[in-house]
């Protein structure tokens, strides 16, 4: 009986679903953030498109921090243990 190999790296859950590069991009802006928090906006200064924040919310890699009192509608979010995970990954 072989040993078991411990030192394997476990897969994050991708819940079904793998990352666009959109989303993927966006998730990895907030490994070095403060609390994991995320971008409402991207390196050119254009807002995140609220479909990639809604679709990682929905897939449980990004999830909601606050709502921001000037404007309820964006959606201020940071990461959770799988997204940051999912972010780290080198693929």
């Amino acid at each position: 009986m072989k040993p078991a190999n411990n030192n394997l790296r476990k897969e994050p859950s991708f819940n079904g679903t793998r990352p666009s590069a959109a989303q993927r991009t966006w998730l990895e802006r907030g490994i070095d953030q403060p609390g994991g928090k995320l971008p409402l906006f991207d390196r050119q200064g254009k807002r995140v498109s609220a479909s990639t924040i809604r679709t990682c919310i929905a897939q449980g890699w990004a999830e909601p921090w606050f709502i921001n009192p000037v404007k309820p509608d964006w959606l201020v979010c940071k990461l959770t243990d799988c997204g940051r995970e999912i972010a780290a990954l080198d693929v």
